[in-house]
């Protein structure tokens, strides 16, 4: 975390475990954020907590940090069994139970609690049994883990603590009925620690807190924008057949250090690869349907800096955390204020500065006055030039998958009078 980021209130200030303090300073993380200072000191009373803050300010360290402090504090009851979890972290993505997973095994390695994850599209059968077995802290999405407790390989009725991280993204993924029926299968509200973290309170998300928390107290850490304050936020007008030029003379003259281009489709996520790989620039792209294993094989690679350009479809907006990401490049225009500011929030996270780079095109230019309206700001405007625009050599061959029958292959019938474009500039 950076100096702009933290307050001067130290972790020590708090009546935290030993242990606990052990793992922060290990991780380095002596000084609080605003999200943290303001809820953990309220969550360490056993007092329910709805908190609000801005994507990349350590909501996952607050609410770790307060749950290994509440079962620390108070322990299991007699006669818990070993398939019963302690605590329930859910999130709306692999991608973040995988990082929280990561952060808990971090700051609670010196606490002697036992870490379980469980998310959808690989390691079945190991979760499964590593569940079984029994883990203090089970972690993951709502769908793999109703699959393991229907089929009663865990039960939830000694649940200490329940949190739910990302709450506005259950709700925009259909989670929400999953959400009601794990948390009724838990210990009554007022028998039990509730946490409860999102980017935004929202009427539905407080409806929420009034059924399944024990009044809990809300905390709102407001920034002055929705976007970070550290994002350098850009907006070109290109035509269609001037996106890959623009892009690849962008990436030339401004040599990301590791960046992420958000395409809206896969097909021309599939598409502008190519165009990377022919041109030099090695990239690798994360869609909807690259398998689990893959997908994290991909992440691991990316953070390792083996490549430093991801291509992602909406499927990577949330949840994703790679460390010093410097540019976010959106090449399609997302649909929406709400989709931009998660994908602009991938950079300049824990207080580091990032640029944000959009292409409003023919096809999407008509969303900018939501986005500008929903961030409460225009977007600065740069002209695109001769200068910028590189001549691209050929894309890549790749060899095309046939559709599966009743499938149109993926395309977006905005785009498809686009489909034959050169972009080659004589």
């Amino acid at each position: 975390m950076t100096d702009t980021n933290i307050t001067e209130i130290p972790f020590t200030q708090f009546n935290l475990d030993s242990r606990i303090i052990q793992g922060l300073d290990d991780t380095g993380f002596h000084f609080c954020t605003p999200i943290q200072a303001e809820s953990i000191p309220i969550a360490i009373t056993g007092q329910d907590v709805a908190g609000e803050a801005q994507t990349g300010t350590g909501k996952t360290a607050a609410f770790m940090v307060a749950c290994f402090d509440y079962l620390l504090k108070h322990p299991a009851g007699e006669g818990k069994r070993l398939n019963q979890p302690r605590a329930l972290i859910l999130a709306p993505t692999r991608e973040l139970a995988i990082q929280i997973h990561k952060d808990a095994l971090n700051i609670g390695r010196h606490t002697g609690l036992k870490l379980g994850l469980a998310y959808g599209g690989t390691g079945y059968e190991i979760q499964r049994q590593e569940i079984r077995d029994g883990v203090d802290i089970l972690i993951g999405t709502p769908g793999r883990i109703i699959d393991y407790f229907e089929q009663h390989v865990f039960d939830l009725k000694a649940c200490q603590c329940v949190v739910l991280d990302e709450a506005d993204r259950m709700f925009d993924l259909g989670f929400i009925k999953d959400i009601r029926y794990l948390l009724n299968r838990c210990p009554s509200p007022e028998k039990r620690l509730s946490l409860l973290f999102s980017a935004t309170l929202s009427h539905r998300i407080g409806e929420l807190a009034y059924d399944h928390m024990n009044e809990p107290m809300e905390v709102r850490i407001k920034a002055e924008n929705k976007t970070a304050d550290k994002v350098k936020q850009t907006v070109y007008y290109p035509a269609n057949d001037e996106k890959v030029p623009l892009l690849l003379g962008l990436m030339k003259s401004l040599n990301p250090q590791r960046s992420i281009i958000f395409i809206n489709t896969k097909r021309v996520a599939e598409e502008l690869d190519a165009w990377l790989e022919g041109n030099g620039i090695k990239s690798a792209l994360l869609s909807g349907d690259v398998p689990q294993a893959k997908r994290q094989t991909l992440l691991d690679k990316f953070e390792k800096g083996e490549f430093n350009v991801l291509v992602a479809t909406d499927v990577a907006a949330r949840g994703l955390h790679v460390p010093a990401i410097s540019h976010v490049f959106n090449f399609d225009l997302p649909q929406s204020g709400e989709d931009y500011v998660h994908r602009v929030g991938r950079t300049a996270r824990a207080g580091a500065s990032g640029a944000a780079i959009s292409f409003a095109c023919e096809d999407y230019a008509h969303h900018l006055m939501d986005i500008e309206e929903y961030i409460g700001h225009r977007l600065h405007n740069e002209p695109v030039t001769a200068e910028l625009l590189a001549e691209p050599k050929p894309r890549a061959k790749r060899e095309r998958r046939k559709p599966k029958p009743g499938q149109r292959g993926g395309q977006n019938r905005s785009q498809s009078g686009n489909r034959n474009k050169s972009y080659s500039r004589s």
